[in-house]
C-alpha cells in the first residue's frame, strides 16, 4: 500500500511544482510588460547572462507619451524607430503607420535636405530648425523640430532623439501681431499728415507773421541805434529760424516732395538734408523702376531710410553713407551702407539698435508691411549694410 500511495504522491508533488513555477512565470511576464522588471538573470551552459529589458524604458515612456509635443527617435538613414502618439496625431496618421516607416515622408523635398544638412552638423551637439510637416490628410503644419544625437542603443550608429513643437498657434498670434502693427504704422502715418497739415497751415503761418511784425520793428527803430534796436533784430532772426525747423519737422512728418516728385527725389532731398545738417556725405544712385511703386512702398523705403540715416547719426559715427535703390526682378531693392563703427549681431539685440526711433525690428516690420522683407549685415569696425527689397506692382512683373 505504501508503495502504490508514494507513486500517486510523486506526480501531484510534480505537478503542484510545475504550477509554481507556471505561476511564477507568468508573474515574471506581467512584470517584463508592465515595466517593472529591469534587467532579467539567465542562467545558461555559459553561466549567468544579464539582459537589460526594454521595460527599463517604462517610466521614460510614460513621460513621454504625456507630453504635449511630438517625440521620435530616428536613425541615421531617417527611420522612424519610436514615436509618441502626439506626433501621430500631429501628422494625422495611426501611430501603426507611422512608426517604422521614413520621417522624410513628412518633409517637403526642401525641408528634406535642410534635416539632411542639420544631421551632419548635429553629431555632437543639438540643434533646432523649423519646417512644415506634410500631414497624411495633406494639410501642412508648421513646426520646430529640435535634433540631439542619443547613444546607439544597440544599433550600430547612433539615433536622434526629436522634439516636435507645433507652432500653428504661434504663427496665428504672431500673424495677429502683425495685422495690428500695420494698423498701428497707418494710423501712425495718418496722423503725421494731419500734424503736419497743421504745422504748415497754422503755426508755420502764425510764425511768418510774427517774422514780418519783427521786421516792421526793426526798420521801424532803424533810426534809434540801441538796446531795443538790437533786440528786435535777435528777435527777428529768432522768428526766422523757428520758421525752418518748424517746415523741417512738417517735411519730415509729410514729405511734399515725395507724393509731388516720387521716391528718388524725396530720398535724395533727405540725404541732402542730412549731410547739411551733420556733415556726412550720402551719396544717392538709383536705376528708376520698369513701373511706379505704390504709394505704401514708396513711403515704406522713405521711412526705412530716414530711420537708417538717424541711426547713423545716432550710433555709426560715420563718414559716408551710399544709398542705391535698383530693380532686381520683380522686386525694387534699396541697399543703405555705411562706414561707421558697426557692431556685433550676436551681442547686441536687433530689437534694441535705434533706440528712440524703430529700429531695425520696426524696420523689418515696416518692410513685411509692404510686402517685402530686410536684412542687414554688420561688424564692429567694419560699418553696416541694410537690404531692403520690395515687390513690384503685378503689372510691372508682367511687363
Amino acid at each position: 500500500m505504501r508503495g502504490r500511495f508514494a507513486s500517486r504522491a510523486a506526480p501531484a508533488r510534480q505537478l503542484a511544482e510545475v504550477r509554481v513555477r507556471l505561476a511564477e512565470a507568468e508573474e515574471a511576464l506581467r512584470a517584463i510588460r508592465s515595466g517593472e522588471v529591469d534587467t532579467l538573470v539567465v542562467a545558461g551552459k555559459q553561466g549567468q547572462q544579464v539582459f537589460t529589458l526594454h521595460g527599463a524604458e517604462h517610466a521614460y515612456r510614460l513621460l513621454i507619451e504625456s507630453m504635449n509635443e511630438g517625440a521620435l527617435t530616428i536613425s541615421p538613414d531617417k527611420m522612424i524607430l519610436f514615436a509618441n502618439q502626439c506626433f501621430a496625431k500631429m501628422v494625422r496618421c495611426p501611430l501603426k503607420q507611422v512608426m517604422g516607416g521614413s520621417f522624410r515622408r513628412f518633409l517637403s523635398a526642401g525641408d528634406r535636405a535642410l534635416l539632411r544638412s542639420h544631421l551632419r552638423r548635429t553629431r555632437q551637439s543639438g540643434t533646432k530648425i523649423q519646417v512644415e510637416l506634410l500631414a497624411c490628410d495633406g494639410s501642412k503644419i508648421p513646426v520646430q523640430i529640435s535634433i540631439r544625437p542619443t547613444n546607439g542603443n544597440g544599433h550600430k550608429s547612433a539615433t536622434y532623439g526629436i522634439v516636435v513643437t507645433d507652432l500653428t498657434e504661434a504663427r496665428r498670434a504672431e500673424s495677429v501681431l502683425r495685422a495690428l502693427t500695420h494698423r498701428v504704422v497707418q494710423i501712425q502715418e495718418d496722423e503725421r499728415g494731419r500734424v503736419a497739415l497743421e504745422l504748415h497751415d497754422g503755426i508755420t503761418q502764425l510764425l511768418c507773421a510774427i517774422v514780418f511784425r519783427s521786421q516792421a520793428l526793426v526798420a521801424s527803430l532803424l533810426a534809434h541805434e540801441g538796446p531795443a534796436m538790437n533786440e528786435a533784430v535777435k528777435l527777428r532772426d529768432m522768428a526766422g529760424k523757428t520758421v525752418e525747423e518748424v517746415g523741417r519737422v512738417a517735411h519730415n512728418l509729410r514729405p511734399n516732395v515725395l507724393d509731388q516728385l516720387g521716391l528718388v527725389a524725396a530720398m535724395r532731398d533727405a540725404g541732402t538734408e542730412f549731410a547739411d545738417r551733420t556733415g556726412v556725405s550720402v551719396n544717392v544712385a538709383f536705376t528708376q523702376p520698369t513701373m511706379p511703386l505704390s504709394a505704401k512702398s514708396e513711403l515704406t523705403l522713405y521711412r526705412i531710410l530716414q530711420e537708417a540715416l538717424r541711426n547713423v547719426e545716432k550710433h555709426a559715427r560715420a563718414r559716408h553713407v551710399a544709398v542705391e535703390l535698383t530693380q532686381q526682378d520683380a522686386f525694387v531693392q534699396l541697399v543703405i551702407r555705411d562706414d561707421g563703427v558697426g557692431f556685433d549681431p550676436e551681442k547686441r539685440p536687433v530689437k534694441r539698435i535705434g533706440k528712440g526711433g524703430l529700429g531695425l525690428h520696426g524696420m523689418r516690420e515696416r518692410a513685411a508691411y509692404a510686402g517685402g522683407n530686410l536684412d542687414f549685415k554688420s561688424a564692429v569696425r567694419a560699418g553696416t549694410e541694410i537690404t531692403i527689397r520690395i515687390p513690384l506692382p503685378r503689372t510691372a512683373r508682367s511687363g
